[in-house]
């Protein structure tokens, strides 16, 4: 039996929201019995790394978003990404905690050299509220931006000749 404290709301559809403490699921819970709609019949259950996820590809959606993440994270990230059968990490960088209802995000971004960076984080964070709102049915209460580095041109190449074995 769970004995985790827990809070309760009534949702706008008449059901109840159930935050578990210690968990980052934010749980919507129908009513139950045959003659209720069948769309409010049961429970939601919405994990964090289903936020991590949405929020990670809809700022990487933004151009000027080269990278995400922080330093060590990127490294890490390029040899799992070299690593045959590695898939990149979409949720790199994405921090979230979530709550019965709402939801807040903290991103870590690399741009690239020469874009407007308070433009890019209004696009970044409108387009991340925008797909997170929709595919979750999460408020997005907050998106903090930390803009950690600036891809400059030609660093790849660099980057590709240090990492070369000869």
């Amino acid at each position: 039996m769970n004995t985790a404290p827990t809070s309760t709301t009534t949702t706008p559809a008449g059901g109840t929201a159930v935050q578990r403490a210690g968990t980052d699921a934010a749980i919507v819970t129908g009513t139950s019995g045959a003659d209720q709609p069948a769309a409010t019949r049961g429970q939601t259950s919405i994990a964090g790394t289903v936020v991590v996820k949405v929020a990670g590809m809809a700022a990487r959606e933004i151009p000027g978003v080269y990278d995400m993440g922080g330093g060590l994270s990127r490294t890490i990230g390029l040899v799992r990404d070299r690593v045959p059968g590695g898939r990149p990490n979409v949720g790199r960088g994405v921090k979230v905690e979530v709550g019965e209802r709402q939801t807040a995000i903290d991103l870590d971004l690399v741009v690239e050299y020469g874009v407007e960076i308070a433009e890019l984080a209004r696009a970044v964070r409108e387009n991340v509220i925008d797909a997170v709102e929709r595919i979750t049915g999460l408020d997005v209460v907050e998106v903090n931006i930390m803009v950690n580095d600036v891809h400059l041109p030609g660093d790849d190449e660099a980057a590709e000749q240090t990492a070369r074995v000869e």
